[in-house]
């Protein structure tokens, strides 16, 4: 398994988290602003980022025949949709607010998620080399 790469995802990741940020911000200090079209960032594709790596596959198990087996498995149907938000103010607007603070929240909650298993994987490092 290669740590190194997987670190940089994470690092990309967090990077990716923090320019989002940025720019969520500016459509929150923009929502009073005629004409003013909110941005967002194009979603970084982490699959793609570890398919270099040479992870093993995940599998799950059960240690007691009354337990259910788990399906695992990337064949989920679920396909994801882009979701469209045609509002406009009568100034020309085109941010609502509550729609910029939900992803702001959403954001952060991601970021702190991969701060934390970041922070997790150093820590499991460490003490690996015995420090």
């Amino acid at each position: 398994m290669n740590a190194a790469a997987l670190l940089n995802a994470m690092t990309d990741k967090m990077r990716w988290h923090q320019q989002r940020q940025d720019l969520l911000s500016q459509n929150v200090a923009n929502s009073d602003t005629p004409n003013y079209r909110g941005f967002d960032l194009r979603p970084i594709d982490f699959a793609a980022e570890l398919d270099g790596l040479s992870l093993p596959p995940v599998r799950l198990s059960t240690d007691d025949a009354r337990d259910l087996a788990g399906a695992g498995g990337a064949g989920g149907s679920a396909e994801p949709e882009q979701q469209n938000n045609f509002e406009v103010t009568p100034e020309g607007n085109g941010v609502t607010l509550e729609d910029e603070m939900m992803k702001v929240a959403a954001n952060q909650m991601d970021y702190q998620a991969v701060t934390t298993l970041y922070t997790k994987s150093l820590q499991l490092i460490r003490t690996a080399l015995g420090h």
